[in-house]
């Protein structure tokens, strides 16, 4: 069974930045892809960023320019680097990651909680 485990999250001032990290219990490689989501209060859950096989990368409208995902295969681990934080980026996050194919399967973290204010 796969398990996520995202860190990272904590109370960060307007404009600030935080990493996320989410480190897997295997090899990532295994992944069609991973990605981050967040549920904001009294939202939807929607994605954030998304890094899938060759590297290709897709970012929601309101965080693109400011947030990036990238992958440390030999640590098993996606990061999600925010930076310009505004109250609005206020959220659980949680990653995920999801395979396509003869073993498919999506699973996620637990969430981390981000909060974004003075």
């Amino acid at each position: 069974q796969v398990q996520l485990v995202e860190s990272g999250g904590g109370l960060v001032q307007p404009g600030g930045s935080l990493r996320l990290s989410c480190a897997a219990s295997g090899s990532i490689l295994s992944f069609d892809a991973m990605g981050w989501y967040r549920r904001a209060p009294g939202k939807q859950r929607e994605a954030v960023a998304v890094l899938r096989t060759g590297d290709i990368t897709d970012y929601a409208d309101s965080v693109q320019g400011r947030f990036t995902i990238s992958r440390d295969d030999a640590k098993n681990t996606v990061y999600l680097q925010m930076n310009s934080l505004t109250p609005e980026d206020t959220a659980v996050y949680y990653c995920n990651a999801y395979r396509l194919g003869p073993r498919a399967g999506s699973y996620w973290g637990q969430g981390t909680q981000v909060t974004v204010s003075s």
